[in-house]
């Protein structure tokens, strides 16, 4: 069977920076994707090029090695914070209404996988009882997306893909977001506001952790008749664990052990449009 191993830096690399990585994999043939992306077929077992993975990690590149049928997906479904836009929104919210070092500290440990999802962000939203629901737009005007994310999403939609981003956050981030990315659609948790304006501390029921962030895959994929090997999900906490493991693509991006460990592939040192790479686009297909 034909494997791919695909190698994608920080920068441009020429042939002779590819060379010496690829002494154990001869035979094989080098499709160029972008200056700074490269594909490499062989017909050795997926576990010697993912070996090789391990060596261009070691090296500060994003390696990925996948048989070579079935690259390219027709759906994308992708967490929200610290994956499509930079900052976590809640702590962000948190900074604003002054409890900012208190729910941050709620956040990494629920995102390493310390706690559980729907009981740390319950006790995060707690605290935001009593501020303004105005500081809601002061945040969404500070959002900024994650290196490639626009292009990664827009190239996916214009293939033919199904896009969607789900997040634990609150839909005021994930409309946004959604439209600045360019996702089709999108979903995320509802914050319970009183008739002054003001947040209550609690969240309107249904809440969307983990499971139905899954389920959201599962959904669409039947709905679309998508075939889940075709699938790439994406993201970057272990609420993000349940959706990159039943993904056909599950791509960790900048995660936590706990994510990065048990996916497909992860994201490291490079930005988003490294997904595409990932799949055999090349960069001349890319929706800037």
């Amino acid at each position: 069977m034909t494997h791919i191993l695909t190698l994608v830096a920080p920068q441009p690399m020429t042939d002779t920076d590819i060379a010496p990585l690829l002494a154990s994999v001869e035979p094989y043939t080098l499709t160029r994707l972008g200056p700074e992306a490269v594909d490499l077929s062989s017909e050795l077992p997926l576990s010697q090029l993912q070996k090789m993975v391990m060596v261009a990690r070691s090296k500060e590149i994003d390696a990925c090695a996948l048989p070579a049928h079935s690259r390219r997906k027709r759906m994308l479904i992708s967490d929200m914070d610290s994956t499509i836009i930079t900052q976590e929104c809640l702590d962000e919210l948190a900074v604003l209404a002054g409890c900012g070092d208190a729910i941050k500290a709620i956040t990494e440990q629920a995102m390493r996988g310390e706690l559980n999802f729907e009981e740390a962000l319950t006790a995060r939203v707690a605290q935001l009882r009593g501020i303004k629901q105005a500081l809601i737009a002061d945040v969404i005007s500070a959002l900024t997306l994650s290196p490639g994310a626009k292009v990664f999403v827009r190239t996916m939609a214009k293939y033919g893909a199904v896009t969607a981003l789900v997040s634990g956050g609150f839909t005021p981030f994930t409309q946004h977001v959604a439209k600045l990315a360019g996702f089709s659609r999108h979903q995320g948790n509802e914050l319970e506001i009183d008739e002054n304006g003001l947040l209550t501390g609690k969240l309107i029921p249904p809440l969307l952790g983990p499971r139905a962030k899954k389920e959201t895959l599962l959904e669409i994929c039947k709905a679309q008749n998508i075939p889940l090997e075709d699938s790439l999900a994406i993201g970057d906490g272990a609420n993000d664990l349940d959706m990159v493991k039943a993904a056909g693509l599950g791509v960790a991006y900048r995660a936590k052990p706990i994510l990065a460990e048990a996916s497909d592939a992860a994201i490291h040192h490079t930005g988003l449009t490294t997904a595409l790479y990932f799949q055999g686009y090349k960069e001349s297909e890319f929706v800037y």
